[in-house]
């Protein structure tokens, strides 16, 4: 059994020292040379394929008044490029240029002293020297004084610039006729994939005339934009440290 597990895990060393080897070799052979294109090939036929399923109209049977140039139900005598029902697209121009600076300081202190006593207790103040410790006043009982002192700073100091377009998909119409929209963007350079998602609600007023509407017009507004990839795991903390982190207390 230790033999055979020995030959396997050596042929797999082997599989990956010659694929290894292979891409080398390509990379050698094509110095000095541009990268070459990939060609041009069905999408559909590349394996992983999966069809797209989006959200779309309900199919509104048409209806043609005779001797009239007017469509039943159209907004126009033009047909409108503006998105208006579930599966239009339009375009999102996200810009965001956001900057905050908040300075605080705060200081706090406090001293406090308290002196009790007894003069006169019915005659029996002479008499308390002999229960108690020698040097015994029974005008000094307690004498007590505090002091705290607290004094606390805080600086946030951010700006955030954000600028690009994103074509999202309406996925539902409200009843006051708001549109629901959501789009995802991919990039994908080298071994790192940058994501841009933005969502919300928009007003059918509100977008232009080209089918685009500005990032700040857009109610209850989701927008995201991050990576993932071999650049983005070198710069998050190991999931050991991230937990160290949420359980130590100091």
């Amino acid at each position: 059994m230790v033999m055979r597990h020995s030959v396997r895990l050596g042929a797999v060393a082997l599989a990956a020292s010659l694929l290894a080897g292979c891409g080398a070799a390509d990379r050698l052979a094509n110095i000095g040379a541009q990268p070459a294109l990939s060609p041009i090939e069905n999408p559909t036929a590349q394996p992983g394929y999966k069809r797209v399923s989006m959200p779309m109209p309900e199919v509104a049977p048409v209806s043609y008044a005779p001797n009239s140039l007017w469509r039943g139900g159209a907004k126009g005598f033009f047909k409108d490029p503006r998105a208006k029902q579930v599966g239009d697209l339009l375009t999102v121009k996200v810009a965001i240029t956001d900057k905050a600076e908040i300075e605080n300081s705060s200081a706090r202190s406090r001293t406090s002293s308290d002196t009790s006593g007894v003069n006169n207790l019915l005659g029996f103040e002479t008499k308390l020297g002999k229960v108690f410790p020698s040097g015994f006043d029974a005008s000094k009982l307690a004498d007590t004084s505090s002091t705290s002192a607290y004094e606390g700073s805080g600086t946030v100091d951010r700006k955030e610039t954000l600028t690009t377009n994103v074509a999202a998909v309406v996925t539902q119409v409200l009843p006051n006729g708001s549109l629901v929209i959501e789009g995802k963007q991919e990039i994908r350079v080298n071994f790192e994939i940058r994501e841009l998602i933005v969502a919300g609600v928009v007003r059918t007023e509100d977008i232009d005339s080209d089918n685009t509407i500005p990032s700040e017009k857009i109610a209850q507004a989701r927008i995201a934009y991050g990576g993932r990839g071999q650049i983005t795991d070198v710069q998050q903390p190991r999931y050991g440290q991230q937990v160290m982190d949420v359980l130590l207390p100091f």
